[in-house]
């Protein structure tokens, strides 16, 4: 579990105050993915809001329509506001969700540091506020759902790790990482935990780029970098799923194609396809469906004044062809959110 560090200092106090009054009293410009007009019924129903860093990724999505799901089915309404990544744009959907006076917020932060912001503003305007997955530096918070990222990590390290060793790359041969931000909970947990399985595999690193854009081009860039400096890279390990392309098209161009292999974190659907033929070796899947699901669960137990878990860890799934077919029914579900 994440352990929670010291808060905001005055200065970063004060300088998030003078934002929160431009905010407020400016227009907004807020990227609501539902913003629908409502009968009188249904103003009637409680209101949720999720604060969702990036809506464009799939993991996200994903989460959302699990929120959309348990928010549903338990009468409320639910808006997904989606930072787009952008620090400005999530502030500005804090403020929004403040000034509409919801009943709670669920927040999939873009680190996090910003967390500690939304959490405080929430906490002073007397909003109950569930994280779902990144984490928090600080704050006070109902519940934090997330992923055991450090155990899932390990676990898709060794399915990496035994792979090696059967093609008797593991003396030898590196891994290269393109990983999500370090400054982030789960990133951190991530690294930590694939790099101990590398570690007890004897597997040497060949070093780790950090995405920003989250673009095909940046981890093509990154791919095309790691295998140019580390003539005995043997792997990558993308701890993301929806920019695989771009590290294939990498590994492809530089006519590596049979020399490295490539294994992700989460999934997208075309990874049932991919990993029955060996394209990628495996993943390591969260289940964002069943992540957004419990997150309106803790919030609801929360709003009728029942005892709720502060931090629930889910597990992740580290799939690869070895059993893959058997988990086929939860992965549809709970990780990719295919739901009749």
């Amino acid at each position: 579990m994440n352990k929670i560090r010291v808060g905001m200092s005055y200065i970063s106090f004060l300088s998030v105050a003078a934002v929160m009054f431009a905010v407020f009293f400016s227009p907004l410009e807020i990227h609501a993915m539902e913003n629908t007009k409502v009968s009188g019924k249904e103003q009637a129903k409680k209101k949720l809001v999720y604060i969702v860093s990036d809506i464009r990724i799939p993991f996200w999505d994903i989460m959302a329509r699990g929120i959309k799901n348990a928010a549903n089915s338990k009468g409320y309404r639910i808006d997904v506001y989606s930072a787009d990544n952008i620090k400005k744009t999530e502030l500005e959907n804090t403020a929004k969700a403040i000034r509409d006076k919801v009943s709670g917020i669920i927040i999939s932060p873009i680190n996090s540091s910003s967390a500690v912001t939304i959490l405080k503003l929430a906490k002073k305007a007397g909003i109950p506020v569930v994280i779902s997955d990144i984490g928090t530096n600080s704050g006070e918070y109902v519940s934090f759902i997330s992923s055991d990222n450090k155990e899932g990590a390990y676990e898709i390290g060794k399915v990496l790790a035994k792979k090696m060793k059967e093609l008797g790359w593991d003396k030898d041969g590196s891994v290269g990482i393109v990983s999500i931000p370090q400054k982030r909970a789960n990133g951190k947990a991530r690294t930590a935990g694939f790099m101990k399985a590398m570690d007890e595999a004897r597997i040497k690193g060949a070093g780790l780029r950090q995405q920003v854009t989250f673009s095909y081009q940046e981890t093509y860039d990154f791919s095309k970098e790691l295998i140019e400096k580390n003539p005995n890279l043997r792997a990558l390990w993308l701890q993301g799923s929806d920019r695989y392309q771009g590290a294939l098209d990498a590994i492809k161009d530089a006519g590596k194609k049979d020399d490295i292999l490539l294994i992700c974190f989460d999934a997208e659907p075309i990874f049932l396809d991919l990993i029955p033929k060996g394209i990628l070796v495996g993943a390591a899947m969260q289940q964002p469906y069943l992540m957004g699901e419990e997150s309106v669960n803790a919030l609801d137990k929360h709003l009728k004044g029942k005892k709720v878990e502060k931090n629930l860890q889910l597990p992740i799934l580290a799939i690869s062809t070895e059993n893959i077919e058997k988990k086929l029914s939860i992965i549809k579900r709970n990780v990719l959110g295919i739901v009749k």
